[in-house]
């Protein structure tokens, strides 16, 4: 990572978005007193994650990419143990209870699905009561159906007054949970704000794509306006605001029907391949996500 600069609101979720090797997993083990940072200044609650170590971990809870849990242990045994580990924990029963685990308690964690996995990753996460909790690419490998329960999980979590940091390399994840991003490629901070003050930066705004029946007027006039592409008979608009009505009442005043009319919104996707110049999958698949 090369001169990370960033701060976090109490009761926010903020997403460090990124492909594999970005430097994600680096950034949240420093602030969380796992990783000794080669230089610069962290504080989190006031805390210095090395010096303050003990007290931070009363506080924060996290939930790392590469933490295993043991297969032959059983769900309430080992949240159990975690809560033993902290001074005034969550009472295990009722955050089983919470999250759709509470039938589970006696199974082994071998038996659970990965979904069920992962509500296990986020009970242990949550045990100690912490006001920050660390979500370190939560959903990978999850199915469509678990990826969304889990969501609402962690939008559960901060409506609960819990401030959570969200790592992810999934752009449809981040748009959905986060209220600030910040964008990291090559350990490099490319961007930072919320997720659609980002793609309208990018010039991701609204796309309005067509065939026209006849000649397309000039539309550059309009202010919402801001680049137009011709592909074959489609025409592609690309604009800010209101674009979309105004181009097609323009159409309709000059006697052009627009057929084929598909509309697409400017995504936090489009934000990053405009920002990096690749997609958010990466290339180098480091573990240092």
């Amino acid at each position: 990572m090369s001169d990370v600069s960033f701060s976090v609101d109490r009761r926010e979720i903020f997403g460090i978005i990124g492909p594999n090797g970005a430097g994600k997993t680096t950034t949240v083990e420093c602030l969380s007193g796992l990783r000794v940072a080669d230089a610069g200044t962290i504080r989190v609650l006031g805390l210095d994650p090395q010096a303050d170590r003990a007290a931070l971990r009363e506080r924060v809870g996290v939930q790392l990419q590469e933490g295993s849990i043991p297969a032959k242990i059983r769900v309430g045994e080992i949240l159990d143990l975690f809560a033993a580990f902290y001074d005034q924990p969550a009472v295990p029963a009722e955050l089983l209870d919470t999250l759709g685990l509470a039938d589970r308690r006696h199974d082994y964690v071998k038996r659970l699905s990965g979904g069920q996995k992962q509500r296990l990753s986020i009970a242990l996460a949550l045990i100690g009561n912490p006001e920050i909790a660390i979500l370190d690419e939560l959903t990978t490998g999850l199915d469509p159906e678990a990826r969304r329960e889990t969501w609402q999980l962690i939008e559960s979590i901060r409506d609960r007054g819990v401030t959570v940091i969200l790592v992810t390399h999934y752009m449809d994840e981040a748009e959905r949970l986060c209220d600030r991003v910040m964008l990291v490629d090559h350990g490099v901070v490319v961007a930072m704000d919320t997720p659609a003050a980002l793609a309208a930066r990018a010039g991701g705004g609204p796309h309005l794509r067509f065939v026209p029946s006849g000649p397309v007027p000039d539309l550059t006039a309009l202010p919402e306006v801001t680049a137009i592409e011709h592909q074959g008979k489609h025409v592609t608009v690309t604009g800010t605001g209101e674009v979309v009505g105004e181009v097609l009442r323009a159409l309709t005043a000059a006697g052009v029907e627009a057929t084929d009319v598909q509309v697409k919104s400017g995504s936090l996707e489009d934000a990053f391949v405009r920002l990096t110049g690749h997609g958010a999958g990466g290339t180098d698949g480091g573990r240092q996500s």
